[in-house]
């Protein structure tokens, strides 16, 4: 088969399209083959040698959706989705024509989505899941800041948290744009801006004084005293980044006498399998439409893997897809 791959860290041209043998599906695991797999920030930082665990040579990509081909009978020819925390690090990734995993990770894709937009939905929802549901402890009637809300991970925080019932305020550089899903669901958008009043301060107006119960920090570093200062009394800040920083400075006896909580999230010790059970949990949304990932802004080859990555190096808005 044809994969993307990579034996050294560095820039996006390390990646190499290499013929490489065609997975087995020994007992316990099945092959994919894949239709369609999203490139994400984190997959860039891969190839950089930001992720730790990862060993090498090592074909990347995280998300993908395709047909299996071989496995257990029941799920030969059936359509999944997936990702996962090992994929792409420790096992190889989705950005090649086939993938083994576990079949313990095979999750049924939901048939309102193309294979495209499948693809697109693992990382940002697994780590949005994550974040506000399982470690933020989101509840019914509670605000909820989502920094970074016109990304992957923000605008589906954004959309977990209106499903819940709570209250969305989103914060960023720039506003979603009116075609994403995040758009819809926020109730206050709030702009980073140095010549606008501070975020805490818009906060704290925008809640009666009071403050969010949750802030969900999809960027952190430069973003984490804003993020802080935006908590109400008790309120739990989820950090799962550090941009421009990997420090910051706290304010001790205002962190403990308004009895906060800093919580920090990495999708990465989520593998494959533990992901699939959260991606089954989030079925029924996007069965109904609630859920929507964002939308594709454009199309690669294998091929043109190395330009694919570029483009998520270089900020490109929307998500960016490989079709094997």
């Amino acid at each position: 088969m044809r994969a993307l791959r990579f034996d050294r860290f560095g820039d996006v041209d390390v990646l190499d399209v290499a013929d490489v043998p065609d997975p087995v599906a020994a007992d316990g695991w099945a092959v994919i083959a894949v239709k369609a797999a999203s490139v994400n920030p984190s997959d860039v930082k891969n190839v950089a040698g930001a992720m730790h665990w990862t060993i090498l040579p090592r074909v990347p990509g995280r998300d993908f959706a395709g047909v299996v081909v071989a496995g257990p009978p029941e799920w030969v020819g059936v359509e999944v989705w997936g990702t996962g925390g090992d994929v792409g690090f420790t096992l190889d990734g989705s950005h090649a024509e086939l993938i083994r995993v576990p079949v313990s990770a095979l999750a049924r894709k939901p048939e309102s989505l193309s294979f495209d937009e499948a693809s697109a939905v693992g990382v940002n929802f697994v780590t949005g899941w994550l974040g506000a549901v399982e470690t933020g402890k989101l509840e019914k009637g509670e605000t909820i800041v989502v920094f970074g809300v016109s990304g992957g991970v923000g605008g589906a925080v954004a959309q977990i948290a209106h499903s819940l019932g709570a209250r969305v305020l989103g914060v960023d550089l720039v506003a979603p744009a009116a075609a994403t899903p995040a758009a819809a669901v926020i109730e206050e958008f709030i702009r980073i801006d140095p010549a606008a009043p501070a975020v805490g301060t818009e906060v704290r107006r925008l809640t009666g004084g009071k403050g969010a119960e949750v802030v969900y920090d999809a960027v952190g570093g430069v973003t984490t005293p804003a993020a802080l200062d935006s908590l109400a009394l008790r309120g739990r800040l989820v950090v799962i980044s550090a941009v421009g920083t990997r420090t910051v400075e706290i304010d001790l006896r205002d962190f403990y006498h308004r009895e906060l909580r800093l919580l920090g999230v990495d999708s990465g010790k989520v593998d494959a399998s533990a992901s699939a059970a959260r991606l089954a949990l989030l079925t029924p949304q996007f069965e109904t439409g609630e859920f929507r990932p964002l939308p594709v802004a454009r199309h690669f080859d294998l091929a043109d893997g190395e330009h694919a990555y570029r483009a998520v190096a270089e900020g490109t808005p929307g998500r960016i897809v490989i079709r094997p």
